[in-house]
């Protein structure tokens, strides 16, 4: 297939297209001949004009018929470099020499992942604390979807991850979420359903039977025109648990686009300065506001608890400002989904890292 095939300097890889790849297009050749590189990463490296066939850029439909010699400019994977420390700054919570408890910002993947390489709490972890490099993970024992804000704790030894993972799996560590739903919730409650891969869109968690347990307690704080406040208590954690058991309620969180329904905003029941609060919220209206644990070193039993998150701050302000409509009938949700996805950064089998969103993922 290849008739003279050589590593080139600066890592780049010159070969011979072989005739019995004529008529192809460029791209099924290289893969023919690079089965090592994916369909996917080929294209994109002859998009950035890191591919030239007899000297000259091309396209991944040019066809290729035999003879053509093809200089193929090698691009390390992503993931080689995932695991690089960078100055990335962090909200240091509480540090000692065991554990790291960190405000995680809305926008910040925890882990990486297809998509999202570099700019990670993990990349920002290594770089604040390299000793880190020597646990797996970094350190990392649980997460919070790329848009969830607030708490997330870290061992900053292999004795300290192996506790907090075992507290995780025997669904002692304690966290406190608040959530901002659509609709009315009009009493407090519990939802007691298993979690498990959406069977038609495997980014997506769902109610499955087939799943795995999953509790999450709800209390109202606050009731407004269109919208209800929330703590929410997890008793397990899955991937996007509190997210999914508020579709479950038909309750699913402001701004959230992949859990969210189709039509779901009802515009004509609000407020100009609501409308604008809303669209300029653009995640999921989650926060992991508490978080307790016994730390792995003194057996003490610690607990935190930050603000809530500025821009659900925002959000709340503008909607304390509405009235309070009890005319059901001013606000009827869609049972459509969004059109919208979002990639998934999680291990479902994998109950340490099974966290209520984070992610992604994701998580995201």
């Amino acid at each position: 297939m290849i008739d003279t095939t050589q590593q080139s300097p600066g890592n780049s890889i010159a070969l011979t297209i072989s005739h019995d790849l004529g008529g192809q297009r460029l791209d099924v050749a290289l893969q023919r001949l690079l089965p090592e590189h994916s369909r996917s990463r080929l294209q994109a490296w002859i998009k950035s004009g890191l591919v030239t066939v007899d000297s000259k850029p091309s396209t991944a439909k040019t066809k290729v018929w035999g003879g053509e010699r093809v200089l193929v400019a090698v691009q390390a994977k992503p993931e080689v470099d995932a695991f690089t420390a960078q100055d990335i700054p962090l909200n240091i919570v509480y540090e000692d020499e065991h554990i790291l408890v960190v405000n995680k910002p809305a926008g910040m993947v925890v882990h990486p992942a297809a998509g999202n390489w570099e700019g990670t709490l993990l990349n920002a972890l290594l770089f604040h604390s390299p000793q880190l490099h020597d646990v797996p993970r970094a350190g990392i024992v649980h997460r919070l979807d790329k848009e969830t804000s607030g708490l997330l704790v870290v061992a900053k030894t292999l004795s300290a991850q192996t506790n907090l993972v075992r507290q995780l799996q025997a669904r002692t560590v304690k966290r406190e979420y608040r959530a901002i739903v659509w609709g009315q919730l009009w009493r407090n409650g519990v939802v007691d359903q298993p979690i498990g891969r959406d069977p038609r869109s495997r980014t997506k968690m769902a109610i499955n039977r087939m799943g795995k347990p999953a509790v999450t307690r709800y209390e109202i704080l606050e009731r407004f025109s269109v919208q209800t406040y929330l703590r929410c208590n997890l008793e397990t954690g899955r991937t996007h648990q509190i997210r999914v058991h508020m579709q479950h309620l038909k309750a699913p969180l402001v701004g959230d686009p992949v859990y969210g329904f189709r039509g779901i905003v009802p515009i004509r029941v609000m407020t100009q300065t609501l409308r604008d609060a809303v669209s300029k919220f653009n995640r999921q209206a989650l926060h992991a506001i508490k978080l307790g644990l016994v730390h792995p070193a003194t057996n003490e039993f610690m607990e935190w608890q930050i603000e809530l998150a500025d821009d659900m701050k925002v959000l709340l302000e503008a909607m304390r400002h509405e009235d309070v409509h009890d005319d059901e009938e001013d606000f009827e949700l869609s049972m459509e989904p969004y059109l919208a996805d979002e990639d998934d950064e999680y291990d479902e089998d994998d109950e340490a890292f099974d966290d209520d969103d984070d992610a992604d993922p994701d998580e995201g």
